[in-house]
């Protein structure tokens, strides 16, 4: 991991290591998206030469495993958890109340009938 990590972050606060590692997978998985999606369609393509598409089957295993996308996971932005996340929001359970009852959440209300 520290092969990725950047020497100055361009977020300004992570309250744990969690975010960091987090923060590193998404972006790490953004900038090799291309290039995985290219040696994956070689890989399909069956007009290509079996060499060829061996030799993009092999690059595509050697990749980090940071470049895949199961490896991201959402988790709160403010407590760090990954369960019981709003992805529209990427806040836990907990935060997603507190800062909604606080009004920080635009167009979010307490419901009531």
């Amino acid at each position: 991991m520290s092969q990725f990590r950047a020497k100055k972050l361009d977020i300004a606060t992570i309250p744990k290591i969690r975010n960091l590692r987090d923060h590193t997978k998404r972006k790490v998985y953004a900038e090799n998206e291309p290039e995985r999606q290219a040696l994956r369609y070689i890989i399909r393509n069956t007009t290509f030469p079996q060499r060829v598409r061996a030799q993009a089957q092999l690059q595509l295993a050697q990749m980090h495993c940071y470049t895949r996308f199961t490896q991201i996971k959402n988790r709160c932005v403010l407590g760090g958890r990954g369960r019981g996340v709003f992805s529209d929001f990427r806040l836990g359970r907990y935060q997603f109340r507190i800062n909604a009852l606080a009004g920080y959440l635009p167009g979010v209300k307490k419901a009531s009938w």
